[in-house]
């Protein structure tokens, strides 16, 4: 039998309606799943803080047990785990076994979290023993997309697992196997106890009844700025944390002394890689005047040249867009962006959701895909003059996710980096990049900070206790 049997893979009834699981490229049918509601949100939450007290109790060797062997699942499970993403996300394979490994890396990592340190003693003025000790919170609330539905995920759900937690997901409906339903039946398989992952697929309703509810105290969510406004707003108001991973609109700086012979295929990953679906997409290229000319003409050929097609069926570089909603989006902006004056230099066209990469030259501030995340499959290209006008322009942003810089002299690019507000630099990369060891997050409009990897994932998911021991009860003057 399969890890992800149609007819098995939701045990627990929900209350809301059959949502077709939809393969992009083809709009075929996969299957289909049962929604959760608003309603369905309360008695999750309930059963899930039933089963953590136990979990929480489990020796912490216990926890990083079933996270090693959910790592070693999505590598038994690989050529099945391939093919989900690959129909229901529209990845092309590669970047479907991308997915795959981080999620891996990323249960490892939180099996190794398990075992932390767990506080510090404390110097007291008083006769006692006095230390810190981080705490489960209880139950964590997880809400993710559907651009890369596995990881973005798995790199909350596997950390909040293995310090203690039961945690609620709720993915993307339609990423709903690829961002949920896997992740159930590999920790299933795995081992963890019945009652500790409550998957939720469903819509905003879903999610706000998953930030209101007083037995989730963190939330853990991934997607656009705007609806991350919404969610830090009501946890806000609910006085409980939520870790914020939003939009950006990156930026990558090409100094005058680039070796464009190399430069040009980083480039073209940073702004087509999962046709741009990505937060941390080049959205801007900032390339040096005596280089631009010669930088969009290359740039241009080379998306000309990539294959976009059906990733199941074909060998391409580009797969198709989520769904048509994404596609108008994009189409869009590419239009008002020609014409608002800029030029069309490769790409443009779309034929279903199959969107051809697109080079735009000649933009600038009033550029609608160059002052916008667009989330497609567009490389803004823009001249500057200066180091100076470099930074500005990269710093001109309400986002603040990620910055690659490109020069032979690395002293200079990491100067550079000092003076545009990012949580990410990659000197001589572009500005797609993520390992489970790594922190990850933006600033400004791009998040509230890094908050995954190694100490933040510590920080996020447990509280803090202080403690006191004494020997005799303390005396006081009343």
């Amino acid at each position: 039998m399969p890890l992800l049997d149609p007819t098995t893979w939701q045990s627990r009834s929900l209350s809301g309606p059959t949502y077709p699981v939809t393969e992009p490229a083809t709009g075929d049918s996969l299957g289909t799943v049962v929604l959760a509601g608003a309603e369905d949100v309360a008695p999750a939450a309930e059963a899930a803080l039933a089963a953590q007290a136990e979990w929480a109790r489990a020796p912490h060797f216990v926890r990083a047990a079933v996270l090693r062997k959910a790592g070693d699942l999505f590598g038994a499970h690989a050529d099945e785990l391939r093919e989900w993403l690959v129909r229901e996300s529209g990845s092309v394979p590669g970047k479907a076994d991308f997915e795959l490994h981080v999620a891996a890396q990323e249960c490892y990592e939180a099996a190794a979290l398990a075992s932390r340190p767990a506080g510090q003693v404390l110097p007291s003025e008083a006769p006692r023993l006095s230390y810190t000790r981080r705490v489960p919170v209880g139950a964590v609330g997880v809400i993710s997309p559907f651009n890369a539905p596995l990881i973005l995920s798995i790199r909350s759900v596997a950390p909040a697992l293995a310090v203690g937690n039961a945690v609620l997901l709720k993915p993307d409906p339609r990423t709903a196997v690829c961002g949920g339903l896997s992740l159930a039946a590999v920790f299933a398989e795995a081992g963890l106890p019945e009652g500790l992952l409550h998957i939720l697929p469903g819509g905003a309703e879903t999610g706000a009844a998953l930030v209101a509810d007083p037995r989730v105290p963190v939330i853990s969510f991934t997607g656009s700025t705007a609806a991350g406004r919404a969610v830090g707003e009501a946890a806000g108001r609910h006085l409980k944390r939520a870790h914020l991973e939003l939009g950006g609109n990156s930026a990558l700086i090409v100094l005058e002394d680039a070796d464009l012979d190399a430069v040009i295929s980083t480039a073209a990953w940073g702004s087509f890689f999962h046709q741009g679906q990505i937060c941390m997409t080049t959205g801007r290229h900032l390339v040096h005047a005596s280089l631009y000319e010669e930088y969009v003409e290359r740039l241009a050929a080379k998306a000309d040249a990539l294959a976009v097609g059906d990733p199941h069926r074909a060998r391409v570089h580009l797969g198709p867009l989520i769904d048509v909603g994404q596609l108008g989006k994009v189409h869009a902006l590419v239009e008002a962006s020609t014409a608002a004056g800029a030029k069309l230099a490769a790409g443009g066209t779309h034929e279903d959701l199959f969107y051809r990469p697109t080079v735009l030259a000649g933009v600038d501030d009033r550029t609608p895909a160059y002052a916008e995340e667009v989330f497609g499959p567009v490389a803004p290209v823009r001249a500057f003059g200066t180091p100076d006008e470099a930074a500005a322009l990269a710093g001109a942003s309400s986002y603040g996710l990620s910055l690659g810089i490109v020069t032979r002299d690395t002293a200079r690019g990491l100067d550079l980096a000092e003076r545009i507000p990012t949580g990410i630099v990659h000197i001589n990369d572009q500005t797609v990049n993520d390992e489970a060891v790594a922190p990850f997050g933006g600033v400004a409009a791009s998040g509230t900070g890094a908050r995954f990897g190694g100490e933040a994932n510590l920080e996020a998911f447990t509280d803090v206790r202080w403690t006191t021991v004494r020997g005799d009860v303390a005396p006081y003057p009343f």
